[in-house]
């Protein structure tokens, strides 16, 4: 890509930029788009409505930002917890990560690029120029200044390092202050188990009774036994369905609307008085859902939740095996009670087992099918090739500006909008995959599409140029740095136009939020939804997280390859560290908290990022002719390696469990709070189903509710 190219790229999504910013600033005022750019202050009834005129209403103005940089952490702490906290040290973690990189890349290191001798340059003509120019690949082979790049290589290592272990000590220290200052939850007194085996005579909940009553009679508080409610739920959707038609039928005035055909859609079928027909349906759905919640009260799963009189017996219960055989009688913490996913429980441990299988073939054929938007991308990308493929385009592709837009700005649009489409699916994904929290799916949801980005935007796009032919060399693992350190630097230029296009113009989407926006217009207009019929939306952790850690496996992979990329991450960390406390204080809104654990994903993918420059570096000094700056490269990653494993050790046991000095502490503070018997009362019924809970949307009653309230107690 040569640098007008570039350029034009960097003027488009910029002007993308200032257009979604102005948009968003005017937008945000209207009061009937109240619920798409503050639908968590609408939700707690803390939200200004602007019902009257005025002109400042059209004008766009950055107050919205000052709000934002405002936000101290202890504020977003309380209003949106650990993670979020942890989410926007992911940003802060970067931009020093980067600004001390651009300092070297930008004012040491490409200097030292651009006035090398190995490419040629005609500096009347610079904008025409590749920009490899600016690239470790324009100093020539056995130059001296190449020992700069080596040095850096090893400074810049070093303060990762530490930056990675003073965040992953700060974080750790917040986490077990945050454990300190909370109030009593029910997962922390309670352990999932599962594998519960079951004598012949018996049930689920005797079992569990006789079990934990004998061998932690000190602390054992109570149970609850989870019951397959899959088509419960099903039948529970429906009856809200009809639930709310009859509302919103009764809301309204006009007698002509109550009217219709009980038929498709209400086009066939014969003519009936909507409210009574929607009631019956409604009394109909409601029979249903009681039948099979009676039903459901017989359908024991071989898991139960199990809450005990403390946190340490809760957490003796986990992390001490409980029977003989280490396949029964399996426990795990408990997730949060409105963090549980109900429908792990319904499938077996057959069923879940296939269905892990099917997910591993089906992220092998989705990372299959993604080369091929990822050869088209190349193909784009090289005009040359591009001219090959279709030669009547040979015209329209001789006209400069056209040909900067397809090379510099259409290759990594067409990559964004195919991975539009990665994170649902992975969320998809991970939910049948046998986990039993939301959080959970989210985490593994992460990870999914964090090495899918790594495999599919870096490596497929590295080794699709020149490389793509060389792919057996792999087999042998000494030659995988010379691979590397030929294929990286070559495709510097896309990278850097891909930053701008996924991260300046995203980050800026994600502000204005287009899809929310026409979903609320196109409700109101077509489908009479008010302003209180809405969802608050959660922080899209899973799609977020990988792609803040993707830029920053950029920036460290090509820190002293391709310096010129540092000040366009820069722009991107500035970016969403405003954007994004600005959706945390507006829109998002917390529907799990899991203490920040979401941080060790990100320390991992950084030591990774560290690794792959390392070995980058070990090929490029060796194809530079400077064969002993490559010899003193070798022992980098073992040391980073030598540091995750450390770091590992110090740290990744806090995140996945509570310490016993913390738990004994909070415990012996409960022992003097007065409202302790109330949450152990509490306690008993925090995990049922809200499948079994009794409805009653028609206002009868017949007694059957109480009966099945006393069955879902025990």
């Amino acid at each position: 890509m040569i640098l007008s190219a570039l350029l034009t790229s960097v003027g488009i999504n910029l002007g993308l930029c200032i257009l979604y910013f102005t948009l968003y600033s005017i937008l945000r005022k209207q009061p009937g788009n109240v619920v798409v750019y503050e639908p968590r202050w609408v939700a707690e009834e803390k939200s200004q409505k602007r019902s009257f005129f005025n002109l400042e209403r059209l004008l766009a103005s950055p107050s919205w930002v000052g709000r934002a940089w405002k936000l101290s952490e202890e504020e977003l702490l309380s209003i949106s917890g650990l993670d979020a906290v942890v989410f926007m040290r992911i940003f802060i973690f970067s931009l020093k990560l980067f600004t001390f990189a651009g300092i070297i890349g930008v004012f040491i290191l490409l200097p030292i690029n651009f006035v090398g001798n190995q490419l040629s340059i005609d500096f009347s003509d610079l904008t025409n120029k590749s920009l490899d120019s600016f690239s470790i690949s324009n100093v020539d082979d056995g130059s001296n200044w190449l020992w700069i790049h080596f040095s850096a290589v090893y400074i810049f290592t070093a303060f990762v390092c530490y930056l990675l272990y003073t965040e992953y000590d700060y974080i750790s220290s917040k986490r077990i202050a945050y454990f300190y200052a909370s109030k009593p939850q029910p997962h922390q007194f309670t352990v999932l188990v599962r594998s519960i085996p079951v004598s012949s005579g018996s049930s689920v909940t005797e079992s569990v009774e006789s079990f934990f009553t004998e061998y932690h009679s000190s602390t054992y508080l109570s149970h609850s036994v989870v019951r397959q409610t899959g088509k419960l739920q099903r039948l529970l959707s429906d009856a809200d369905k009809w639930y709310k038609r009859l509302v919103k039928l009764k809301a309204t005035n006009r007698t002509h609307k109550r009217s219709g055909r009980d038929g498709f859609l209400g086009l066939f079928g014969r003519k009936v008085d909507l409210l009574d027909h929607y009631g019956k349906k409604l009394q109909d759905k409601e029979d249903n859902v009681r039948m099979e919640q009676s039903s459901a009260m017989e359908k024991e799963v071989p898991a139960a939740f199990v809450s005990f009189k403390s946190r340490y017996g809760a957490a003796a219960a986990v992390h001490i095996e409980q029977g003989v055989n280490p396949t029964e009688w399996v426990t795990e913490l408990a997730p949060e009670p409105h963090d549980v996913h109900w429908p792990f429980f319904s499938a077996s441990f057959l069923r879940r087992w296939i269905c892990k299988i099917m997910v591993i073939i089906v992220c092998i054929v989705l990372t299959v099918l993604f080369l091929i938007p990822v050869v088209i991308v190349q193909g784009l990308a090289n005009l040359d090739q591009l001219e090959t493929w279709f030669p009547f385009l040979s015209g329209l592709l001789s006209i400069t500006f056209v040909s900067e837009v397809i090379t510099g700005y259409l290759p990594s649009l067409i990559l964004q909008m195919f991975q539009w489409f990665v994170p649902p699916v992975m969320i998809m994904l991970s939910s049948v995959q046998g986990y039993n929290a939301l959080s959970q799916i989210q985490k593994s949801a992460c990870l999914k599409y964090l090495w899918f980005t790594i495999w599919n935007i870096f490596f497929a796009n590295v080794l699709s140029g020149s490389a793509l032919y060389r792919v057996n060399v792999f087999l042998e693992p000494k030659e995988i740095p010379l691979v590397l350190a030929e294929a990286v630097p070559a495709q510097a230029s896309f990278f850097i136009a891909y930053v701008v296009t996924s991260g300046w113009t995203s980050t800026s989407s994600e502000l204005f939020r287009l899809f929310p926006l026409i979903s609320s217009f196109m409700q109101k207009k077509f489908a009479g939804k008010d302003d209180d019929d809405f969802e608050v939306p959660s922080v899209p952790y899973h799609g977020q997280i990988p792609k803040i850690v993707f830029f920053g496996l950029l920036g460290v992979t090509y820190f002293f390859l391709a310096p010129l990329i540092l000040p366009f991450l820069l722009v991107y960390y500035c970016l969403g560290y405003i954007v994004f406390r600005n959706q945390l204080l507006n829109v998002y809104a917390p529907k799990f908290e899991t203490g920040g654990t979401f941080w060790p994903i990100v320390h991992g993918s950084m030591i990774f990022s560290l690794v792959l420059m390392h070995i980058i570096a070990i090929g490029i000094f060796g194809l530079k002719e400077l064969p002993l700056a490559s010899i003193f490269c070798v022992p980098l990653p073992f040391l980073t390696l030598l540091f995750h494993d450390y770091c590992q050790k110090r740290f990744l046991p806090i995140f996945k469990a509570y310490p016993a000095e913390c738990l004994i502490k909070k415990d012996h503070e409960d022992q003097n709070d007065p409202s302790m018997p109330e949450f152990l009362d509490k306690l008993v019924t925090a995990y049922r189903d809200p499948a079994l809970i009794p409805i009653n949307y028609s206002g009868r009653s017949d007694g059957h509710d109480s009966l099945l309230q006393h069955a879902a107690e025990v």
